[in-house]
């Protein structure tokens, strides 16, 4: 019954098929607002589950645009070769973030993000 409102970064983890593609289950993580995070309010729906993030060291590329599926999938490829074989990073799946709210037309952020292992 608390109107939280929009947060940022809107994070979907991925996983990523064998070819590279997304398979359809995906997580969406919203962050709970600095004010709730010490006793956030209980979800009324048991679906909704409440998590805390651990730390994390994360390899990162950023774009901007209206973020589609095939860009992540594009975005992740290309950061997957900026870091080459040298690089230790879960493979099973990786982290889509917006920055921006769906009517800002210009001056988007969006971001892969692969957890250093």
């Amino acid at each position: 019954g608390i109107g939280m409102g929009m947060t940022a970064p809107v994070s979907i983890t991925a996983f990523p098929a064998e070819d590279g593609s997304l398979q359809q289950k995906v997580k969406v993580s919203l962050r709970i607002p600095s004010q709730y995070q010490a006793s956030p309010p209980s979800p009324g729906d048991e679906s909704i589950k409440i998590e805390e993030r651990q730390e994390m060291t994360i390899y990162s590329t950023q774009f901007s645009g209206y973020a589609k599926e095939a860009d992540y999938v594009n975005y992740a490829a290309k950061l997957k070769s900026a870091l080459g074989a040298e690089a230790t990073y879960h493979k099973d799946f990786y982290f889509c973030n917006g920055y921006d709210p769906p009517m800002k037309p210009y001056g988007r952020r969006n971001e892969v993000w692969f957890v250093k292992e």
